[in-house]
This record gives structure tokens, C-alpha cells and sequence, in this order.
């Protein structure tokens, strides 16, 4: 019997480059199919079905995202459990993305560090089994999880992403500063992209772009736009 899952669609938030001022990506983002918040949709999937359920997403985001014309990379989300769980966690994505036209150098995969890793050899194994056809893997809400700068001696992504919840207020808040700027050397002596996410504000992005960092994620340069590809807001600087 096939599990009732919930009706879902997306939005589509921008990544960005201030540097050269372009959008490198868009995240898909889980919504309602009234643009209702994600956590609405997954409150209604059974614990039994969450890594059934985070392939689907993935399965559906990709044709969407084609349809509606993206021409930069589209960034995926995984649930690291989900490689434990299904070996087509990653192979079905970028099937899915060669049937839809979308090259597999333009996906990238989300790993989110909220959730524990049991086996981190097996996983490195299992990620970097299909790295080789082109696609990045970024580890999302780095500095949130479980495993930290310690993932990052045994696996380096080609981009993180780094949480919200260290970017918030870091222009006045002394030890996220110090936090964040560790991460920065570490990232760049091992040649690892990094994106600050949840930026809301000039003085955040401001301190970020002033120690290294120059992709960008967060409603002050874009919203997500339900079913849409949203433009972005580049902010004005000098160096």
C-alpha cells in the first residue's frame, strides 16, 4: 500500500554572488500548495515515510524548476539518513535531472547537518560515489549540528553553508564573530565555497563580505518565490 503523503509545491530562493552580481542558484524550497510553510508539510508525514518522502521532493522540485527556465544551479535538499535508507537517494535526483534537461554540473546537494551521520565512512563513500558525474554536494545550517569543523577533517563538500543562526545579529555578537571567522580560514585553506544564509539585514552582510565571504543567501537580497524564479536584490559596497 503506498503511504498518503501530503500535496506539496515549492518556492525558489536565490543564492548570490555579490562579487559579480548574478545569481549562481536557486533553492527549492518545500511549501504548501498554497504557499504554506514546510513545516506544515512535514507534520503531516509519518516518521516511517520521512526518507521516502525526502527523495520524492527531490524527484518533484527538479521538473519544476526546469519548466520554469532555471539556467543556474539548482540546489537540492538530503537528508543524510536518506543514503542509509535508499541507495537511489542521490542516482534517482540526477536521473531525474537528465530527464528534465538540466545538467548534472547545475544540481547541487544540501546535506543538512541537523541530523546525527551514524557512519561517516560509509556516507563519504556514498556521496563521493557521485561526485564523479559532476555534481556538488554543500552541506547545509554548518555550525548548527552534529558534527561540525570535525565533518569537515574527514569529508570536504564544495560549499557550506553557513547557519542562521551564527549569521544573526554577528555584526554586535563577539563570539559568533570569532566562530565564523575560524570557519572562514578553515574553508578557504581547503578550498571550500562558503555561502552565508539567513542574512536579513545591511550590517549583517556587510561583516560577512568584509571577512571573505561573497555568496549569499537570505531575504535581504531575495524572498523565495513560490513556483517562481524571484529576482535578487544586489546591495550597493566598496572595498
Amino acid at each position: 500500500m503506498e503511504p498518503v503523503l501530503p500535496q506539496f509545491s515549492f518556492a525558489f530562493q536565490p543564492i548570490i554572488n555579490v562579487d559579480t552580481a548574478s545569481i549562481v542558484a536557486f533553492e527549492a524550497l518545500v511549501r504548501g500548495i498554497d504557499n504554506s510553510p514546510a513545516l506544515n508539510i512535514f507534520q503531516q508525514v509519518h516518521e516511517g515515510n520521512k526518507y521516502c518522502f525526502d527523495e520524492i521532493l527531490r524527484l518533484k522540485a527538479i521538473p519544476l524548476a526546469a519548466r520554469l527556465g532555471i539556467g543556474c544551479n539548482l540546489n537540492l535538499n538530503l537528508l543524510p539518513r536518506s543514503l542509509e535508507v535508499s541507495k537511489s537517494a542521490i542516482s534517482s535526483t540526477l536521473e531525474m535531472a537528465a530527464y528534465s534537461g538540466i545538467p548534472i554540473n547545475q544540481i547541487t546537494i544540501e546535506i543538512t547537518e541537523s541530523e546525527i551521520i551514524n557512519n561517516i565512512g560509509w556516507f563519504i563513500e556514498a556521496v563521493n560515489a557521485h561526485r564523479s558525474s559532476g555534481v556538488s554536494v554543500a552541506i547545509d545550517d554548518f555550525g548548527a549540528g552534529y558534527s561540525g569543523l570535525n565533518l569537515l577533517a574527514e569529508f570536504q563538500p564544495d560549499s557550506i553553508k553557513i547557519d542562521m543562526s551564527l549569521i544573526r545579529d554577528i555584526h554586535t555578537h563577539g563570539p559568533r564573530q570569532a566562530i565564523v571567522r575560524g570557519i572562514v580560514r578553515t574553508c578557504q585553506d581547503l578550498g571550500i565555497d562558503i555561502i552565508a544564509e539567513g542574512v536579513e539585514n545591511n550590517e549583517e552582510y556587510q561583516w560577512c563580505h568584509e571577512e571573505g565571504i561573497n555568496l549569499f543567501q537570505g531575504y535581504f537580497f531575495g524572498k523565495p518565490g513560490f513556483e517562481q524564479l524571484p529576482l535578487a536584490f544586489f546591495p550597493n559596497y566598496s572595498d
